[in-house]
């Protein structure tokens, strides 16, 4: 009986370990812009046009969230995950508009904290990939229960570290972008 105990506690523990290692987050979060998921991104959006970020709309935001924090990145690029926006501290809000002015600390249209992408700029870069196929570009936004401390700059994985533990939900979008 001592044996099934133990056994029984150890797999509780287990169990509970498994759930929160990194599985904090809910995918409930609807996010939509002004392409569908799995469709090309609009010209306007990338290197090619004029390169500003799309709008995105959210649904469903819990009534406990604190702040929004968004990564886009194109897992496709020859270098491996290439990070094109990071930002953070935004309001709880159904609408980040298109446009977000690239600077570390942003009042206007809405208040965000922007970080460094991997082409070594403040605020959002463009799908810009090699000429040849597609590639997939991942617009993950996170609902938290809490805002960041991370200086305006700071870089995906400093994000990342502040974020854990901290998702109530999250969402994802992917849109395609090629050169020809």
């Amino acid at each position: 009986m001592k044996g099934v105990s133990l056994l029984l506690a150890i797999i509780v523990l287990a169990s509970g370990c498994i759930s929160h290692s990194g599985g904090d987050e809910r995918m409930k979060l609807e996010v939509g812009s002004v392409f569908h998921d799995g469709s090309y991104i609009p010209k306007k959006f990338t290197c090619d046009g004029e390169d500003i970020n799309p709008p995105l709309y959210l649904a469903h935001i819990p009534g406990d969230a604190k702040s929004i924090a968004i990564i886009v990145d194109d897992p496709d690029a020859p270098i491996g995950t290439f990070t094109h926006w990071i930002a953070w501290n935004i309001p709880p809000i159904e609408e980040i508009p298109e446009g977000i002015p690239k600077r570390g600390t942003v009042d206007r249209p809405v208040k965000m904290i922007q970080g460094r992408n991997d082409f070594g700029r403040i605020g959002y870069g463009g799908p810009c990939p090699p000429r040849g196929k597609a590639h997939h570009y991942h617009f993950k936004v996170y609902v938290l229960d809490t805002t960041l401390s991370l200086p305006p700059g700071a870089g995906r994985k400093d994000l990342e570290r502040a974020m854990k533990g901290h998702v109530i939900e999250w969402g994802e979008l992917v849109g395609l972008y090629e050169r020809k």
